[in-house]
């Protein structure tokens, strides 16, 4: 994969920070290239290579932003609209994208580039203390199964499509890649395989990451991941478990919702409510969620993103959540990235609640609580009263309001089988194409999505 081809591992240098996230526009943080050989030597040595793994995670590419705007963008459905000066997410909102497009381009990129830091990683646990081994091994497979789930959902038909065990994925690569040579150049493997393959990383994952791990990867994280994945593939009973998992030890090691709606955004550390979450500070840049959706008063661009009056009738009166909302710039925005350098949530324990609640109605189940007391619980922290029962719809509509703007967008679509902007779940153009300069530079491996 040319995406990947480096002799070198990139190991970002944090210097008292844990994992931050630059916007696109301007990397400030210092890198150093260094040998395989002498990076994966010691334990320190791994050690960093991994904080340099989650470094590249919270790039504005990945979980810094993109993948976030991407979803809403894809699923916008006169819901929220693109208004800034920028062609490439004009392309993903409209659903025109060119191959060449360099979003799309630099998100493959920035993952396989982290997928192959995480493959050194696991080639050398080895040499890691006895004592972190399972940490560190733990932590790179879930990064690995995390960044091939993302891959997989925005440049493969989705799993709701059918058709899974002939779909071309994406390229799954599992071992280091140091060298160019014809090994290097990989085909797409199918939308099942790689799915296989996200199982196995995030199962491992959650066997051998501790409860607790500071802001860095944990057991209810990889629950919470599966549970994802679980649900993308309608595997109702799975999603279920791995969500109930996640809640039951994260809430055995603190974890809680927060007392209010906007207490769970906007924060400068982690709160009881996150699950994964990107570090920031303002020595450590910014992100594309806040540089794309707030304002120039907040530090924000010119308000690239605006929330429609059809998003917001979706509210009811006295939900706090409506509340978050607020006028800036000539138009509505969300009041969720407001603020500038703050933490960005990956995964909330709300999420893991409501995974629950839907994949137990469907199940017709109560495992760990009854799906109705699982919604209750988001409901009355957004000041609304308690419902008696819940169907379907109700679940999937608190669902879509609690997770409002945070990436869910376009992959419940396309799980429910709905459409958006007149694109059906699953039109070729609600696919993002594999990036022009891949597929020139794979000689004929790597082949084209349909449509482009």
């Amino acid at each position: 994969m040319n995406s990947i081809m480096k002799k070198y591992i990139s190991i970002f240098i944090a210097l008292g920070v844990s994992f931050a996230s630059c916007d696109k526009k301007l990397d400030l943080l210092p890198q150093q290239s260094v040998a395989e050989e002498v990076a994966l030597s010691s334990d320190a040595n791994v050690k960093k290579v991994l904080n340099g793994a989650y470094d590249a995670l919270s790039s504005g590419d990945l979980y810094g932003g993109s993948l976030f705007l991407y979803s809403e963008l894809l699923a916008a459905d006169g819901e929220i609209r693109w208004e800034g000066t920028f062609n490439q997410p004009r392309e993903i909102w409209l659903k025109s994208i060119l191959t060449t497009n360099s979003y799309v381009r630099d998100t493959w990129l920035s993952a396989y580039t982290n997928i192959n830091i995480c493959n050194n990683i696991l080639s050398a646990v080895n040499v890691v203390a006895t004592a972190d081994q399972n940490r560190v091994k733990g932590e790179a497979l879930f990064i690995r199964g995390a960044l091939y789930f993302e891959l997989i959902k925005l440049y493969a038909k989705p799993y709701s499509a059918g058709s899974v065990t002939s779909n071309p994925g994406v390229p799954l690569i599992l071992t280091p890649t140091r060298g160019i040579d014809q090994s290097s150049f990989v085909a797409r493997s199918t939308v099942e395989q790689v799915y296989t393959q996200i199982l196995a990383d995030l199962t491992e994952a959650e066997n051998l990451l501790p409860n607790t791990n500071s802001v860095y990867a944990t057991k209810p994280a990889a629950s919470a991941m599966l549970s994802r994945v679980y649900l993308q593939m309608e595997r109702f009973a799975d999603a279920r478990d791995a969500a109930n998992r996640g809640i039951t030890v994260a809430t055995a090691n603190g974890k809680s919702l927060v007392s209010s709606y906007a207490a769970a955004f906007n924060n400068s550390s982690n709160v009881a409510e996150y699950l994964f979450a990107i570090q920031l500070s303002a020595q450590d840049g910014s992100n594309d969620m806040h540089l794309f959706w707030s304002i120039p008063e907040f530090g924000g661009r010119d308000g690239d993103v605006s929330i429609q009056a059809s998003h917001l009738a979706l509210y009811s009166s006295g939900d706090e959540r409506l509340d978050l909302f607020y006028t800036g710039a000539g138009d509505t925005r969300s009041g969720k990235w407001q603020q500038q350098y703050k933490v960005l949530p990956v995964i909330r324990l709300a999420e893991l609640y409501l995974t629950r609640a839907e994949a137990n109605l469907r199940s017709s189940t109560s495992i760990g609580d009854s799906p109705v007391n699982d919604v209750n619980r988001t409901r009355t922290r957004a000041g609304l009263s308690s419902l008696g029962s819940v169907v379907l719809a109700d679940i999937l509509a608190e669902r879509k309001l609690e997770l409002a703007h945070e990436g869910h967008a376009v992959h419940d679509l396309k799980r429910l089988k709905l459409s958006a902007d007149g694109f059906a779940y699953n039109a070729d153009k609600m696919v993002f194409p594999i990036p022009q300069r891949e597929v020139d530079a794979s000689r004929g491996t790597l082949a084209q999505n349909s449509g482009y």
